[in-house]
């Protein structure tokens, strides 16, 4: 008897479009530039979606926000004499990241070798600073690195609108050496860093007088200060007040301006300082008896922490001033680059 022969089963054949399916790369949507200029040069792609080195986390990014950092770099609308600086840390020819946004609210989506401490769905934020890449909907972080878990009770929006304005606080009070009991003025008050300075200023006991415009003098007062001038009707350095340390976060108050608004060894703090005060720095400080303190803040783990817990004991609040989807990159770029932006403004990844 013969044996029978099995009936053959046929094997489903590729065609070439699901063969480039699944030997393409995956992608994701992000907002890349690819020249200096106006918001418009800003956006949404398709690019190659991270993958995790070792040590690295995956984090699917639900918030972000659009900064001053974002704005200066994507016009090199730099302080006076950073022109050239700028081109070599941001490209010479063009962006050498395309992908602009310094901070990342999400959701861990997988790990790298070796990564401990951090797995798949914990909710976390990140401050990757000027290596930039958050407004997309992926981005790979060093599991080591500025990134920490969400503070409890905050959502991603919130989250996000912490790092960008409460890092460069943080470390520029430092080092100011702020005692409590001291007077401190905050110029430029209501803007992304200026709202995290008048908070922990208050934190660490010192009386704050905030400068910004009348409309938002309600805002600041719940801040924390004690009181308001409105620079649009009053000049702070024109009514013989003193003031211990004075913080300008928005780049018009050198020490030409504001010396007599400052007390014998009082210390003016430029956050936004151009090269030629940078340079003048040491010999302002030595001749006018008050410190002038300049330099730029950088990210880190440890004072990401430290913000974190000052948010989740109710010390530091997050300000949101507008919101935006990744969808709408453009008009979060116009609305941050019109010079009036208040608090954050914070970008949707939906």
């Amino acid at each position: 008897m013969r044996e029978s022969t099995p009936t053959s089963t046929s094997i489903p054949t590729l065609t070439s479009t699901a063969r480039a399916t699944i030997n393409a790369k995956a992608t994701m949507k992000a907002a890349v530039y690819r020249q200096y200029g106006p918001p418009e040069v800003v956006r949404l792609e398709e690019v190659e979606k991270p993958v995790p080195g070792p040590g690295e986390i995956l984090i699917r990014v639900r918030a972000t926000t659009v900064s001053s950092g974002d704005h200066r770099a994507r016009g090199l609308d730099l302080p006076a004499g950073f022109g050239p600086a700028g081109r070599l840390m941001f490209g010479l020819r063009g962006p050498r990241q395309p992908i602009l946004g310094s901070v990342a609210a999400g959701d861990v989506e997988a790990v790298g070798q070796g990564v401990q401490g951090f797995g798949a769905g914990d909710a976390v934020l990140a401050f990757p600073d000027v290596k930039l890449g958050c407004h997309a909907e992926y981005r790979c972080m060093p599991a080591g690195g500025a990134v920490v878990p969400r503070p409890p009770g905050f959502g991603h929006e919130e989250a996000a609108a912490l790092p960008f304005g409460g890092m460069a606080a943080l470390q520029f009070l430092r080092r100011a050496r702020l005692v409590r009991g001291e007077k401190v003025l905050v110029n430029g008050a209501s803007g992304e860093v200026g709202v995290a300075c008048v908070q922990l200023a208050r934190h660490l006991d010192a009386e704050v007088t905030a400068v910004c415009s009348g409309a938002n003098a309600e805002l600041v007062r719940s801040l924390g200060a004690a009181q308001v001038v409105d620079y649009t009707r009053d000049d702070f350095t024109a009514g013989g007040r003193t003031w211990d340390v004075i913080v300008d976060t928005a780049g018009t108050s050198p020490l030409s301006r504001c010396r007599g608004a400052l007390a014998s060894g009082g210390r003016l703090v430029l956050v936004l300082a151009s090269a030629g005060a940078m340079l003048r720095s040491p010999w302002d400080s030595l001749v006018s008896g008050r410190k002038v303190i300049v330099g730029v803040s950088s990210g880190n783990r440890e004072d990401l922490e430290a913000l974190a817990r000052l948010a989740e004991a109710g010390d530091l609040a997050p300000v949101i001033g507008r919101r935006f989807t990744l969808e709408q990159i453009v008009q979060a770029h116009r609305h941050v680059a019109s010079g009036h932006k208040r608090g954050s403004a914070v970008v949707t990844v939906p």
